[in-house]
Protein backbone atom coordinates (compact mmCIF):
# COMPACT_ATOMS: atom_id res chain seq x y z
CA UNK A 1 0.00 0.00 0.00
CA UNK A 2 1.64 3.21 -0.97
CA UNK A 3 2.04 6.25 1.59
CA UNK A 4 4.39 7.68 4.35
CA UNK A 5 4.86 6.23 7.56
CA UNK A 6 1.48 7.06 10.20
CA UNK A 7 2.62 10.39 11.57
CA UNK A 8 1.99 9.86 15.22
CA UNK A 9 3.47 6.88 16.82
CA UNK A 10 3.57 4.23 14.00
CA UNK A 11 7.12 4.08 13.75
CA UNK A 12 7.65 3.55 17.23
CA UNK A 13 8.15 -0.15 18.27
CA UNK A 14 7.43 0.74 22.30
CA UNK A 15 4.05 2.78 21.36
CA UNK A 16 2.20 -0.30 19.00
CA UNK A 17 -0.05 -0.96 22.11
CA UNK A 18 -2.09 0.44 24.91
CA UNK A 19 -0.44 0.00 28.70
CA UNK A 20 -2.41 -2.55 30.78
CA UNK A 21 -5.35 -1.66 32.37
CA UNK A 22 -6.94 -3.40 35.52
CA UNK A 23 -10.19 -4.02 33.73
CA UNK A 24 -8.32 -4.89 30.36
CA UNK A 25 -6.32 -7.54 32.51
CA UNK A 26 -9.61 -8.93 33.83
CA UNK A 27 -11.97 -9.54 30.70
CA UNK A 28 -8.48 -11.35 29.47
CA UNK A 29 -8.34 -13.24 32.73
CA UNK A 30 -11.66 -14.83 32.64
CA UNK A 31 -11.35 -16.38 29.32
CA UNK A 32 -8.76 -18.98 31.35
CA UNK A 33 -11.40 -20.08 33.31
CA UNK A 34 -12.10 -22.70 30.59
CA UNK A 35 -9.33 -24.36 31.71
CA UNK A 36 -11.08 -25.35 34.69
CA UNK A 37 -13.62 -27.61 33.01
CA UNK A 38 -10.45 -29.02 30.91
CA UNK A 39 -8.54 -29.83 33.84
CA UNK A 40 -11.75 -31.44 35.71
CA UNK A 41 -12.71 -33.41 32.52
CA UNK A 42 -9.63 -34.86 32.29
CA UNK A 43 -8.41 -35.64 35.89
CA UNK A 44 -11.76 -36.80 37.69
CA UNK A 45 -11.81 -40.32 35.52
CA UNK A 46 -8.74 -40.93 37.69
CA UNK A 47 -10.80 -41.38 40.74
CA UNK A 48 -13.45 -43.23 39.42
CA UNK A 49 -11.76 -46.09 37.71
CA UNK A 50 -10.71 -46.66 41.34
CA UNK A 51 -13.88 -46.57 43.07
CA UNK A 52 -15.75 -50.05 43.74
CA UNK A 53 -19.14 -48.80 42.68
CA UNK A 54 -18.04 -47.94 39.29
CA UNK A 55 -16.11 -50.97 38.77
CA UNK A 56 -18.89 -53.17 39.85
CA UNK A 57 -20.97 -51.39 37.37
CA UNK A 58 -18.86 -51.96 34.41
CA UNK A 59 -17.30 -55.29 35.22
CA UNK A 60 -20.00 -56.93 36.94
CA UNK A 61 -20.30 -57.86 40.99
CA UNK A 62 -17.46 -59.88 41.74
CA UNK A 63 -15.11 -57.52 39.96
CA UNK A 64 -12.12 -55.71 41.81
CA UNK A 65 -10.60 -53.79 39.21
CA UNK A 66 -11.36 -52.31 35.80
CA UNK A 67 -9.55 -54.39 32.97
CA UNK A 68 -6.68 -52.98 31.29
CA UNK A 69 -8.81 -52.74 28.02
CA UNK A 70 -11.81 -51.29 29.51
CA UNK A 71 -9.49 -48.60 31.48
CA UNK A 72 -7.74 -47.59 28.19
CA UNK A 73 -11.11 -47.27 26.16
CA UNK A 74 -12.24 -44.73 28.58
CA UNK A 75 -9.59 -43.10 29.14
CA UNK A 76 -8.84 -42.39 25.71
CA UNK A 77 -11.80 -42.01 24.63
CA UNK A 78 -12.20 -38.41 25.53
CA UNK A 79 -8.76 -37.96 24.04
CA UNK A 80 -9.82 -39.43 20.77
CA UNK A 81 -12.99 -36.33 20.88
CA UNK A 82 -11.19 -33.45 21.22
CA UNK A 83 -8.86 -34.18 18.67
CA UNK A 84 -11.34 -33.88 16.14
CA UNK A 85 -13.04 -31.31 17.97
CA UNK A 86 -9.52 -28.96 18.29
CA UNK A 87 -9.32 -29.74 14.20
CA UNK A 88 -12.75 -28.39 13.58
CA UNK A 89 -12.78 -25.46 15.69
CA UNK A 90 -9.79 -24.03 13.58
CA UNK A 91 -12.32 -23.92 10.52
CA UNK A 92 -15.22 -22.84 12.75
CA UNK A 93 -13.73 -19.95 14.48
CA UNK A 94 -12.14 -18.75 11.13
CA UNK A 95 -15.74 -18.94 9.96
CA UNK A 96 -17.87 -17.55 12.93
CA UNK A 97 -15.18 -15.96 15.01
CA UNK A 98 -13.37 -17.33 18.22
CA UNK A 99 -15.84 -16.69 20.78
CA UNK A 100 -18.89 -17.90 19.74
CA UNK A 101 -17.04 -21.65 18.86
CA UNK A 102 -15.98 -21.22 22.48
CA UNK A 103 -19.10 -21.01 23.82
CA UNK A 104 -20.98 -23.68 20.85
CA UNK A 105 -17.96 -25.97 22.62
CA UNK A 106 -19.35 -25.09 26.02
CA UNK A 107 -23.07 -26.47 24.55
CA UNK A 108 -21.30 -29.74 23.20
CA UNK A 109 -19.60 -30.35 26.15
CA UNK A 110 -23.11 -30.26 28.11
CA UNK A 111 -24.53 -32.72 25.79
CA UNK A 112 -21.27 -35.47 26.67
CA UNK A 113 -21.73 -34.87 30.56
CA UNK A 114 -25.64 -35.40 30.62
CA UNK A 115 -25.14 -38.47 28.58
CA UNK A 116 -22.41 -39.80 31.47
CA UNK A 117 -24.64 -38.55 34.23
CA UNK A 118 -27.61 -41.32 32.46
CA UNK A 119 -25.10 -44.06 32.06
CA UNK A 120 -25.08 -47.28 33.86
CA UNK A 121 -22.68 -48.97 32.14
CA UNK A 122 -19.48 -48.91 29.79
CA UNK A 123 -21.50 -48.00 26.62
CA UNK A 124 -22.90 -44.51 27.26
CA UNK A 125 -20.22 -43.83 29.92
CA UNK A 126 -17.92 -43.99 26.34
CA UNK A 127 -20.20 -42.56 24.16
CA UNK A 128 -20.73 -39.37 26.68
CA UNK A 129 -17.00 -38.91 26.87
CA UNK A 130 -16.45 -38.80 23.15
CA UNK A 131 -19.08 -36.15 22.47
CA UNK A 132 -17.59 -34.17 25.77
CA UNK A 133 -14.51 -34.78 23.96
CA UNK A 134 -15.51 -32.16 20.99
CA UNK A 135 -16.28 -30.03 23.41
CA UNK A 136 -13.29 -29.85 24.80
CA UNK A 137 -11.12 -30.18 21.71
CA UNK A 138 -12.68 -26.94 20.74
CA UNK A 139 -12.82 -24.89 23.72
CA UNK A 140 -8.98 -25.90 24.56
CA UNK A 141 -7.56 -25.01 21.14
CA UNK A 142 -9.47 -22.11 20.94
CA UNK A 143 -9.18 -20.19 24.36
CA UNK A 144 -5.83 -20.33 23.98
CA UNK A 145 -6.19 -18.44 20.35
CA UNK A 146 -8.60 -16.19 21.70
CA UNK A 147 -6.45 -15.76 25.31
CA UNK A 148 -3.52 -14.85 22.98
CA UNK A 149 -4.79 -12.58 20.52
CA UNK A 150 -6.71 -9.87 23.14
CA UNK A 151 -4.09 -9.82 25.74
CA UNK A 152 -1.62 -7.49 25.98
CA UNK A 153 1.54 -8.62 25.33
CA UNK A 154 3.25 -7.45 28.08
CA UNK A 155 1.15 -9.62 30.21
CA UNK A 156 0.14 -12.47 27.86
CA UNK A 157 2.23 -14.87 28.97
CA UNK A 158 0.83 -14.83 32.63
CA UNK A 159 -2.29 -14.90 31.46
CA UNK A 160 -2.09 -17.68 29.04
CA UNK A 161 0.16 -19.16 32.01
CA UNK A 162 -3.42 -18.83 33.64
CA UNK A 163 -5.28 -20.88 32.01
CA UNK A 164 -3.25 -23.63 32.12
CA UNK A 165 -3.30 -22.95 36.22
CA UNK A 166 -7.34 -23.42 35.67
CA UNK A 167 -6.25 -26.93 34.37
CA UNK A 168 -4.84 -27.55 37.71
CA UNK A 169 -7.18 -26.29 39.59
CA UNK A 170 -9.80 -28.24 37.83
CA UNK A 171 -7.69 -31.50 38.16
CA UNK A 172 -6.86 -30.77 42.07
CA UNK A 173 -11.05 -30.23 42.34
CA UNK A 174 -11.47 -33.89 40.64
CA UNK A 175 -9.39 -35.28 42.89
CA UNK A 176 -11.24 -33.56 46.31
CA UNK A 177 -14.59 -34.54 44.88
CA UNK A 178 -13.54 -38.04 44.06
CA UNK A 179 -12.28 -38.20 47.72
CA UNK A 180 -15.40 -37.01 49.16
CA UNK A 181 -18.09 -39.79 46.81
CA UNK A 182 -15.03 -42.69 46.72
CA UNK A 183 -16.79 -44.76 49.44
CA UNK A 184 -20.53 -44.25 48.53
CA UNK A 185 -22.26 -47.60 47.82
CA UNK A 186 -24.81 -45.85 45.38
CA UNK A 187 -24.27 -44.28 41.62
CA UNK A 188 -23.70 -41.05 43.27
CA UNK A 189 -20.17 -41.85 43.53
CA UNK A 190 -19.53 -41.66 40.17
CA UNK A 191 -22.26 -39.36 39.12
CA UNK A 192 -21.46 -36.37 41.47
CA UNK A 193 -18.18 -36.03 39.91
CA UNK A 194 -19.69 -36.21 36.69
CA UNK A 195 -22.58 -34.03 37.32
CA UNK A 196 -20.51 -31.40 38.61
CA UNK A 197 -18.82 -30.42 35.16
CA UNK A 198 -21.63 -28.56 34.47
CA UNK A 199 -21.33 -25.75 36.61
CA UNK A 200 -18.00 -25.20 34.68
CA UNK A 201 -19.24 -24.98 30.95
CA UNK A 202 -22.08 -22.76 32.52
CA UNK A 203 -19.49 -20.60 33.73
CA UNK A 204 -17.44 -19.93 31.04
CA UNK A 205 -20.22 -20.02 28.54
CA UNK A 206 -22.39 -17.33 30.28
CA UNK A 207 -19.36 -15.31 30.86
CA UNK A 208 -18.28 -14.86 27.03
CA UNK A 209 -21.46 -13.51 26.10
CA UNK A 210 -20.12 -10.59 28.21
CA UNK A 211 -16.53 -10.48 26.69
CA UNK A 212 -15.92 -8.77 23.27
CA UNK A 213 -14.56 -10.78 20.27
CA UNK A 214 -11.12 -11.00 19.14
CA UNK A 215 -10.30 -7.66 16.93
CA UNK A 216 -7.76 -9.74 14.90
CA UNK A 217 -10.63 -11.51 13.78
CA UNK A 218 -12.73 -8.93 12.60
CA UNK A 219 -9.54 -7.52 11.10
CA UNK A 220 -9.23 -11.03 9.47
CA UNK A 221 -12.72 -10.76 8.22
CA UNK A 222 -12.21 -6.74 6.87
CA UNK A 223 -14.29 -5.23 9.95
CA UNK A 224 -12.59 -2.50 10.62
CA UNK A 225 -14.96 -0.90 12.35
CA UNK A 226 -15.64 -3.83 14.82
CA UNK A 227 -12.27 -4.02 15.05
CA UNK A 228 -11.58 -0.91 16.90
CA UNK A 229 -14.53 -1.07 18.85
CA UNK A 230 -13.16 -4.55 20.46
CA UNK A 231 -10.18 -2.92 20.76
CA UNK A 232 -10.71 0.24 22.43
CA UNK A 233 -12.78 -1.91 25.04
CA UNK A 234 -10.30 -4.45 25.82
CA UNK A 235 -7.08 -1.55 26.01
CA UNK A 236 -9.75 0.71 27.96
CA UNK A 237 -8.77 3.84 25.60
CA UNK A 238 -11.18 5.72 23.47
CA UNK A 239 -11.40 4.30 20.01
CA UNK A 240 -9.98 8.10 18.67
CA UNK A 241 -6.63 7.12 20.59
CA UNK A 242 -3.01 6.96 19.27
CA UNK A 243 -2.98 3.58 20.97
CA UNK A 244 -6.01 2.45 19.33
CA UNK A 245 -5.21 3.68 16.29
CA UNK A 246 -1.60 2.92 16.19
CA UNK A 247 -1.87 -1.11 17.44
CA UNK A 248 -5.13 -1.32 15.18
CA UNK A 249 -2.71 -0.50 11.88
CA UNK A 250 0.25 -2.63 12.93
CA UNK A 251 -2.58 -5.62 13.08
CA UNK A 252 -3.74 -4.50 9.64
CA UNK A 253 -0.26 -4.25 8.00
CA UNK A 254 1.26 -7.35 9.36
CA UNK A 255 -2.08 -9.24 8.17
CA UNK A 256 -1.54 -7.05 4.44
CA UNK A 257 1.86 -8.27 5.28
CA UNK A 258 1.27 -11.88 5.76
CA UNK A 259 -1.24 -12.31 3.04
CA UNK A 260 1.52 -10.56 0.44
CA UNK A 261 3.69 -14.03 0.92
CA UNK A 262 1.04 -16.31 0.76
CA UNK A 263 -1.84 -15.25 -0.82
CA UNK A 264 -5.27 -16.21 0.39
CA UNK A 265 -7.31 -19.20 -2.05
CA UNK A 266 -10.02 -21.16 -0.89
CA UNK A 267 -10.77 -23.83 1.37
CA UNK A 268 -7.89 -26.69 1.11
CA UNK A 269 -5.90 -23.78 0.39
CA UNK A 270 -6.57 -21.88 3.33
CA UNK A 271 -5.54 -25.61 5.32
CA UNK A 272 -2.18 -25.68 2.59
CA UNK A 273 -1.24 -22.10 3.65
CA UNK A 274 0.17 -24.00 6.86
CA UNK A 275 2.77 -26.39 5.49
CA UNK A 276 3.63 -23.30 2.71
CA UNK A 277 6.99 -22.63 3.05
CA UNK A 278 10.68 -24.39 3.50
CA UNK A 279 11.22 -26.92 6.63
CA UNK A 280 14.69 -24.92 7.01
CA UNK A 281 13.50 -21.82 7.11
CA UNK A 282 12.72 -20.41 10.67
CA UNK A 283 9.65 -18.55 9.37
CA UNK A 284 8.37 -20.70 7.28
CA UNK A 285 4.83 -21.61 7.90
CA UNK A 286 5.26 -25.26 7.74
CA UNK A 287 8.49 -24.57 9.99
CA UNK A 288 5.86 -22.90 12.52
CA UNK A 289 3.00 -25.81 11.84
CA UNK A 290 6.06 -28.39 13.18
CA UNK A 291 7.19 -26.75 15.63
CA UNK A 292 3.31 -26.33 17.22
CA UNK A 293 2.38 -29.57 16.98
CA UNK A 294 5.50 -31.30 18.03
CA UNK A 295 5.61 -28.89 21.03
CA UNK A 296 2.37 -30.21 21.71
CA UNK A 297 3.62 -33.41 21.50
CA UNK A 298 6.42 -32.70 23.57
CA UNK A 299 4.49 -32.04 26.40
CA UNK A 300 3.02 -35.16 26.47
CA UNK A 301 6.11 -37.08 25.77
CA UNK A 302 6.77 -35.51 29.53
CA UNK A 303 4.74 -38.18 31.43
CA UNK A 304 2.56 -35.82 33.48
CA UNK A 305 -0.56 -37.94 32.46
CA UNK A 306 0.21 -41.18 33.35
CA UNK A 307 0.49 -39.63 37.06
CA UNK A 308 -3.00 -37.82 36.47
CA UNK A 309 -4.64 -40.25 34.66
CA UNK A 310 -3.77 -43.75 36.51
CA UNK A 311 -2.08 -42.37 39.72
CA UNK A 312 -4.33 -43.71 42.09
CA UNK A 313 -4.35 -47.15 40.09
CA UNK A 314 -0.50 -47.42 40.02
CA UNK A 315 -0.14 -46.48 44.07
CA UNK A 316 -3.22 -49.42 44.18
CA UNK A 317 -0.46 -51.35 42.77
CA UNK A 318 2.79 -50.65 44.39
CA UNK A 319 0.89 -52.63 47.26
CA UNK A 320 2.40 -50.73 50.46
CA UNK A 321 0.06 -47.14 49.95
CA UNK A 322 -3.08 -47.24 52.31
CA UNK A 323 -4.92 -44.45 50.56
CA UNK A 324 -4.07 -44.03 47.14
CA UNK A 325 -6.38 -41.17 46.59
CA UNK A 326 -5.10 -39.35 48.68
CA UNK A 327 -1.53 -39.31 47.10
CA UNK A 328 -3.88 -38.41 44.35
CA UNK A 329 -4.61 -35.52 45.70
CA UNK A 330 -0.94 -34.77 47.66
CA UNK A 331 0.22 -34.92 43.71
CA UNK A 332 -2.79 -32.83 42.06
CA UNK A 333 -1.94 -30.14 45.24
CA UNK A 334 1.40 -29.84 44.21
CA UNK A 335 0.57 -29.09 40.37
CA UNK A 336 -1.51 -26.27 41.79
CA UNK A 337 0.66 -24.41 44.00
CA UNK A 338 3.40 -24.73 41.67
CA UNK A 339 1.91 -23.50 38.13
CA UNK A 340 1.45 -19.42 39.60
CA UNK A 341 5.12 -19.64 39.90
CA UNK A 342 4.71 -19.46 35.93
CA UNK A 343 2.87 -15.74 36.00
CA UNK A 344 5.99 -14.45 37.13
CA UNK A 345 8.73 -16.51 35.74
CA UNK A 346 7.37 -16.72 31.94
CA UNK A 347 7.66 -12.84 31.68
CA UNK A 348 10.97 -12.25 33.56
CA UNK A 349 12.33 -15.04 32.39
CA UNK A 350 10.91 -15.97 29.52
CA UNK A 351 9.70 -19.34 27.45
CA UNK A 352 13.02 -20.20 25.83
CA UNK A 353 14.76 -20.81 29.37
CA UNK A 354 11.80 -22.45 31.46
CA UNK A 355 11.40 -25.18 29.12
CA UNK A 356 14.89 -25.89 29.06
CA UNK A 357 15.47 -26.05 33.05
CA UNK A 358 12.15 -27.30 33.19
CA UNK A 359 12.85 -30.77 30.96
CA UNK A 360 16.24 -30.75 32.66
CA UNK A 361 14.37 -30.83 36.45
CA UNK A 362 12.09 -33.53 34.94
CA UNK A 363 15.01 -35.90 33.56
CA UNK A 364 16.58 -35.85 37.02
CA UNK A 365 13.58 -36.92 38.88
CA UNK A 366 11.91 -39.49 36.63
CA UNK A 367 15.12 -41.53 36.71
CA UNK A 368 15.48 -40.94 40.65
CA UNK A 369 12.27 -42.40 40.95
CA UNK A 370 12.71 -45.43 38.35
CA UNK A 371 15.84 -45.97 40.27
CA UNK A 372 14.99 -46.47 43.32
CA UNK A 373 11.57 -48.34 42.51
CA UNK A 374 13.58 -50.65 40.28
CA UNK A 375 15.98 -51.54 43.42
CA UNK A 376 13.49 -52.12 45.99
CA UNK A 377 10.03 -52.08 47.25
CA UNK A 378 10.21 -50.78 51.08
CA UNK A 379 8.25 -48.38 52.29
CA UNK A 380 10.98 -45.93 52.75
CA UNK A 381 12.02 -46.35 48.94
CA UNK A 382 7.90 -45.55 48.15
CA UNK A 383 7.74 -42.82 50.08
CA UNK A 384 11.03 -40.92 48.59
CA UNK A 385 9.69 -42.05 45.23
CA UNK A 386 6.53 -39.95 46.09
CA UNK A 387 8.56 -37.13 47.10
CA UNK A 388 10.37 -37.18 43.71
CA UNK A 389 7.31 -37.58 41.81
CA UNK A 390 6.44 -34.42 43.26
CA UNK A 391 9.05 -32.58 42.45
CA UNK A 392 9.13 -33.74 39.03
CA UNK A 393 5.14 -32.64 38.94
CA UNK A 394 6.60 -29.01 40.62
CA UNK A 395 9.05 -28.87 37.63
CA UNK A 396 6.51 -29.65 34.84
CA UNK A 397 3.70 -27.41 36.38
CA UNK A 398 5.99 -24.21 36.80
CA UNK A 399 7.73 -24.62 32.80
CA UNK A 400 6.23 -27.38 30.41
CA UNK A 401 2.70 -27.19 31.73
CA UNK A 402 2.20 -23.15 30.81
CA UNK A 403 4.92 -22.86 28.13
CA UNK A 404 4.01 -25.41 25.36
CA UNK A 405 0.44 -23.20 25.20
CA UNK A 406 1.83 -19.36 25.54
CA UNK A 407 4.17 -20.45 22.55
CA UNK A 408 1.62 -22.23 20.30
CA UNK A 409 -0.44 -19.31 20.97
CA UNK A 410 2.31 -16.96 19.85
CA UNK A 411 4.35 -18.65 16.65
CA UNK A 412 1.31 -18.70 13.97
CA UNK A 413 0.72 -15.61 11.83
CA UNK A 414 -2.70 -13.96 11.83
CA UNK A 415 -4.01 -15.34 8.28
CA UNK A 416 -3.35 -19.14 9.74
CA UNK A 417 -3.84 -18.50 13.63
CA UNK A 418 -6.67 -20.77 13.89
CA UNK A 419 -5.59 -23.77 12.17
CA UNK A 420 -2.35 -23.33 13.05
CA UNK A 421 -3.31 -23.50 17.13
CA UNK A 422 -5.74 -26.16 16.25
CA UNK A 423 -3.67 -28.76 14.75
CA UNK A 424 -1.47 -27.92 17.72
CA UNK A 425 -3.69 -28.72 19.84
CA UNK A 426 -4.73 -31.49 18.08
CA UNK A 427 -1.72 -33.17 18.38
CA UNK A 428 -1.61 -32.46 22.42
CA UNK A 429 -4.95 -34.65 22.06
CA UNK A 430 -3.62 -37.08 19.91
CA UNK A 431 -1.12 -37.65 22.20
CA UNK A 432 -2.63 -37.95 24.97
CA UNK A 433 -4.91 -40.36 23.58
CA UNK A 434 -2.13 -42.43 22.34
CA UNK A 435 -0.53 -42.72 25.86
CA UNK A 436 -3.84 -42.88 27.81
CA UNK A 437 -4.28 -46.11 25.11
CA UNK A 438 -0.61 -47.58 25.71
CA UNK A 439 0.07 -46.86 29.30
CA UNK A 440 -2.26 -49.53 30.91
CA UNK A 441 -0.66 -51.98 28.87
CA UNK A 442 2.50 -50.83 30.28
CA UNK A 443 1.84 -50.75 33.65
CA UNK A 444 -1.07 -52.97 34.37
CA UNK A 445 0.37 -56.36 37.11
CA UNK A 446 -1.44 -58.78 34.27
CA UNK A 447 0.20 -57.21 31.43
CA UNK A 448 3.75 -55.39 31.27
CA UNK A 449 4.01 -54.87 34.67
CA UNK A 450 7.02 -51.98 34.34
CA UNK A 451 5.59 -50.38 37.70
CA UNK A 452 8.45 -47.98 38.26
CA UNK A 453 9.97 -48.59 35.69
CA UNK A 454 7.87 -47.20 33.13
CA UNK A 455 9.84 -43.98 34.55
CA UNK A 456 12.83 -44.51 32.55
CA UNK A 457 10.69 -44.40 29.57
CA UNK A 458 9.48 -41.02 30.66
CA UNK A 459 12.89 -39.76 32.04
CA UNK A 460 14.32 -40.71 28.51
CA UNK A 461 11.47 -38.98 26.21
CA UNK A 462 12.38 -36.04 28.87
CA UNK A 463 15.48 -35.85 27.55
CA UNK A 464 14.61 -35.24 24.00
CA UNK A 465 12.24 -32.72 25.20
CA UNK A 466 15.67 -31.10 26.60
CA UNK A 467 17.62 -31.61 22.86
CA UNK A 468 14.10 -30.55 21.17
CA UNK A 469 14.19 -26.97 23.07
CA UNK A 470 17.42 -26.24 23.03
CA UNK A 471 17.45 -26.15 19.54
CA UNK A 472 13.77 -25.29 18.43
CA UNK A 473 12.29 -23.14 20.58
CA UNK A 474 12.42 -19.35 20.09
CA UNK A 475 12.28 -16.33 22.65
CA UNK A 476 9.14 -14.75 22.17
CA UNK A 477 8.30 -12.66 25.65
CA UNK A 478 7.27 -9.02 25.98
CA UNK A 479 6.65 -8.69 21.99
CA UNK A 480 3.75 -8.43 20.04
CA UNK A 481 1.99 -11.45 17.61
CA UNK A 482 3.38 -9.03 15.12
CA UNK A 483 6.95 -8.96 16.73
CA UNK A 484 7.13 -12.56 16.87
CA UNK A 485 6.39 -12.53 13.18
CA UNK A 486 9.71 -10.30 12.55
CA UNK A 487 11.72 -12.21 14.96
CA UNK A 488 11.09 -15.58 13.36
CA UNK A 489 11.50 -14.03 10.12
CA UNK A 490 15.46 -12.36 11.36
CA UNK A 491 16.90 -14.58 14.04
CA UNK A 492 17.25 -18.61 15.30
CA UNK A 493 15.93 -20.08 18.51
CA UNK A 494 19.11 -20.38 19.95
CA UNK A 495 19.64 -16.03 19.41
CA UNK A 496 16.35 -14.70 19.39
CA UNK A 497 16.47 -13.99 23.22
CA UNK A 498 18.63 -11.23 21.91
CA UNK A 499 16.94 -9.75 19.09
CA UNK A 500 15.06 -6.66 19.74
CA UNK A 501 12.51 -4.78 17.67
CA UNK A 502 13.59 -2.28 15.31
CA UNK A 503 10.31 -1.51 12.75
CA UNK A 504 6.87 -1.82 12.93
CA UNK A 505 4.95 -3.29 10.15
CA UNK A 506 2.78 -0.46 9.40
CA UNK A 507 5.88 1.64 8.44
CA UNK A 508 7.53 -1.18 6.72
CA UNK A 509 4.21 -1.68 4.35
CA UNK A 510 3.48 2.26 3.83
CA UNK A 511 0.37 2.81 5.99
CA UNK A 512 -0.34 6.20 7.13
CA UNK A 513 -2.30 6.48 9.93
CA UNK A 514 -5.07 7.96 7.74
CA UNK A 515 -5.64 5.34 4.92
CA UNK A 516 -5.21 2.52 7.60
CA UNK A 517 -7.55 3.18 9.99
CA UNK A 518 -9.87 6.12 8.28
CA UNK A 519 -13.27 5.02 9.15
CA UNK A 520 -12.11 4.69 12.33
CA UNK A 521 -13.52 7.69 14.02
CA UNK A 522 -16.93 6.09 12.60
CA UNK A 523 -16.93 2.78 14.57
CA UNK A 524 -19.90 1.94 16.50
CA UNK A 525 -19.96 2.75 20.16
CA UNK A 526 -22.24 -0.26 21.76
CA UNK A 527 -20.90 -3.32 22.70
CA UNK A 528 -19.60 -6.04 20.42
Amino acid sequence: MAGGAAPHGSTDVNRVEAPVTLKAYMMCAFAAFGGIFFGYDSGYINGVMGMTYFVHQIEGPDATVLTSSHKSLITSILSAGTFFGALIAGDVADWIGRRTTIIGGCIVFLVGVVLQIASAGLGLIVAGRLVAGFGVGAVSAILILYMSEIAPRKVRGALVSGYQFCVTVGLLLASAIDYGTQNRTDSGSYRIPIAIQLLWALILGTGLFLLPESPRFYVKKEKLDKAAATLSRLRGQPIESDFIQDELAEIIANHEYELSVAPAGGYWSSWMICFHGSIWEGSSNLRRTILGTSLQMMQQWTGVNFVFYFGTTFFQDLGTISNPFLISLVTTLVNVCSTPISFWSMERIGRRPLLLWGALGMVICQFIVAIVGTITSATAAVQAMIAFICIYIFFFASTWGPGAWVVIGEIYPLPMRARGVALSTASNWLWNCIIAVITPYMVDTDKGNLGAKVFYIWGGLCTLCFIYAYFLIPETKGLTLEQVDRMLEETTPRTSAKWVPHSTYAADMGFTDKAAVSHVHHARKEEV
